[in-house]
């Protein structure tokens, strides 16, 4: 599937992003810029069943895939947040960009515990303003609209391809090219254990102080600090 795109910027370096689940391109509304002001010409896609993006059958290859028909290989940069690191991790090493940096990737979902599945993540779609503003109080307002606006425009069924997920090692066994893992400080996704093993698989770990999930909205200026030596 070719996937809705959004670009900013015309620089000679290219940079990919890849939102995470509910999202779009539109979670980059600081990150896009911020790149481009470096030189990249940004690329931000909305992922099959987000944003302006086509809906089909969802799995987590099948986004890798996606990626792979829509993006251009051999970027500079490609970065993924979430369900989106978990995606570039599978189309990598087709995609071949020179560096690779994994925001606190889905790459270990915790076992769906009872009255927990996918039915009520889903659900997150009619969240209210004021539910977004308290899980998220660092948020900046303009970016509680954002999700309002993407939660909107998301095929919640998305959300049943994580069931088979759940429990399982998504762990890359080596980095494919030099690769960043930035993690939120605690991170739900990747607790300590996990990170030490990424470190002694060749991935280079950061973590962002005090930053929830969704770090590039939590804490747009640690989220850009990390990522020096990346960028």
């Amino acid at each position: 599937m070719q996937l809705h795109t959004h670009t900013w910027g015309e620089g000679d370096r290219v940079a990919l992003l890849v939102h995470g689940i509910m999202s779009d391109h539109r979670t980059w509304r600081r990150v896009g810029p911020a790149l481009a002001a470096l030189g990249y010409r940004v690329i931000a896609v909305d992922l099959r069943g987000h944003g302006a993006s086509g809906r089909g059958d969802y799995t987590p290859q099948g986004f890798a895939d996606d990626l792979v028909e829509t993006l251009p290989a051999g970027a500079d940069l490609a970065l993924g947040h979430s369900l989106g690191g978990l995606t570039l991790s599978l189309a990598v090493d087709r995609l071949r960009p020179r560096r690779a940096v994994y925001s606190d990737p889905a790459w270990h979902l915790a076992p769906l515990g009872e009255g927990f599945g996918p039915e009520v993540f889903a659900a997150f779609k009619s969240a209210s303003r004021e539910r977004i503003r308290a899980l998220s109080p660092r948020w900046e307002e303009a970016d509680v609209d954002v999700e309002l606006l993407t939660l909107a425009a998301w095929d919640e069924a998305t959300a049943l391809c994580l069931a088979s997920l759940a429990g399982t090692d998504l762990l890359p066994a080596a980095p494919v090219v030099p690769s960043l893992v930035q993690l939120a400080d605690p991170s739900f996704l990747i607790d300590e254990e996990r990170g030490d093993i990424l470190k002694a698989r060749g991935f280079e770990v950061r973590s962002v102080a005090g930053a929830g999930h969704t770090i590039h909205r939590d804490d747009f200026e640690g989220f850009m600090t990390s990522l020096e030596g990346w960028i």
